[in-house]
């Protein structure tokens, strides 16, 4: 079986996966919660100055038929005294050993204020620190948050105050809310920061109230711009994350990655992508801790079937396969085969070619139904048949071989020469 086990910057937790910073992290009875069902790890809500949370606080984007595609917040830092944090923090060290535990940070931008929180969280015992420098409202007006992960000098400035006091590792988490992650990335770096994280949270409206006329969450009457997370964010995640694993700076050292991670799928392709780590937050919420244990096991699973021994042998296997769309092999060409066995004869991918892409799927009137085939010499193998086709591996993708003649799906069968399905 393979070892799932992970060992970032000397921080031990039998899996990789940890809760991120927000809700599910606020209190002890939660996170002893999460940490008996598995959890390898949890990010304390973010410490920091008192503040007071209003109600209410969340929304949601929910699209055919599934609940939460998109959250969104607009709560703050932890709203429950310091003091009471702390101790919580100390207590579930104490019943926990072997998980590992980072607080969430963010001070007022004075290196007094962040040397203070500093040793009053070291002091708890806990295994790393986690700078927010992502909160995307709020926190902005008090000069913190996405403030300071904005301005790249404000960013490398309180890193290097922040590395005059720690002695445990530190890690900043990135604002997605920028046109690159990679420049406040490389200011951390460099400032001493010892690995990344990110993404937080994406500034968003999810809706409007076709009655009241006011954005969610309703507020009295107003709302403001809030966090958005959840699945619809993963693909941006996956590609902020990308980009820190090319630069020759930020991939340097590690990175927990964060975004729409739900399953164990969601959490290897992060980790091929270049996170030692993921985070885990509004799956959580959804469905609750117990998701710990699929996600464990898929994973586990996947790395026998793989071959990989632990995840080591796997982190950052794909960054390699990123390239600029100029170096892509303009020759290379693939076709759309429809597999009639299979078909349902539904005729969607018929639509969909006819209406917005090639016009390369002949439709043949008949009864008891109609049939599909692919018009090969129009194919121009976009793809858009088969992520449309409501039956997996219906529609398949052939290669078509540089520098042959074509060769359709039958005559690659017949040379036995592979289907390779994109």
């Amino acid at each position: 079986m393979a070892n799932i086990s992970a060992n970032f910057l000397g921080i031990r937790s039998p899996n990789p996966f940890w809760l991120a910073s927000a809700p599910p992290t606020d209190k002890k009875v939660n996170v002893l919660r999460a940490l008996e069902a598995g959890w390898g790890g949890v990010v304390w809500k973010t410490l920091g100055p008192q503040i007071k949370n209003v109600s209410s606080r969340y929304s949601a984007v929910n699209y055919n038929g599934s609940r939460v595609m998109g959250f969104n917040n607009i709560e703050l830092i932890s709203d429950r005294p310091l003091e009471h944090n702390l101790r919580e923090i100390e207590e579930v060290i104490k019943e926990f050993p072997d998980r590992a535990m980072i607080v969430s940070l963010m001070a007022e931008n004075t290196r007094e204020k962040w040397h203070e929180l500093i040793q009053q969280v070291e002091d708890t015992g806990a295994h790393g620190l986690e700078l927010n420098f992502g909160c995307p409202h709020g926190m902005t007006e008090r000069g913190m948050g996405a403030v300071v992960g904005q301005d790249t000098e404000i960013a490398r400035m309180v890193v290097e105050w922040v590395m005059e006091k720690a002695t445990i590792p530190v890690i900043t988490k990135l604002t997605p809310n920028v046109h690159s992650v990679v420049p406040t990335g490389r200011a951390a770096v460099e400032a001493g920061s010892n690995a990344l994280s990110l993404i937080n949270t994406i500034q968003s409206i999810t809706g409007i109230d076709l009655d009241t006329f006011v954005p969610n969450p309703y507020v009295a009457g107003k709302s403001v711009f809030g966090g958005y997370c959840g699945p619809a964010v993963k693909p941006i995640a996956l590609k902020m994350l990308a980009t820190i694993s090319q630069d020759e700076i930020t991939r340097k050292v590690p990175v927990s990655g964060i975004g729409g991670i739900s399953t164990w799928k969601d959490a290897a392709e992060f980790m091929l992508l270049g996170a030692t780590t993921v985070q885990v937050c509004t799956a959580v919420m959804k469905h609750g801790f117990r998701i710990i244990e699929d996600m464990c096991e898929g994973l586990n699973n996947w790395m026998d079937e793989k071959g990989f021994a632990t995840i080591y042998d796997f982190i950052g296997k794909t960054v390699p396969a990123l390239t600029h769309w100029e170096d892509l092999d303009i020759n290379y060409h693939i076709v759309a085969h429809i597999n009639q066995d299979k078909c349902i004869h539904c005729g969607l991918c018929y639509i969909a070619c006819e209406d917005a892409s090639h016009q390369a799927i002949n439709l043949a009137w008949g009864k008891p139904y109609n049939t599909y085939t692919i018009k090969e010499e129009e194919c121009i193998g976009c793809n858009l048949c088969k992520l449309i086709c409501p039956v997996d591996n219906c529609i398949t993708m052939v290669e078509k071989r540089k520098g042959d003649e074509y060769l359709n799906w039958k005559e690659f069968q017949k040379r036995g020469l592979p289907l390779n399905d994109h």
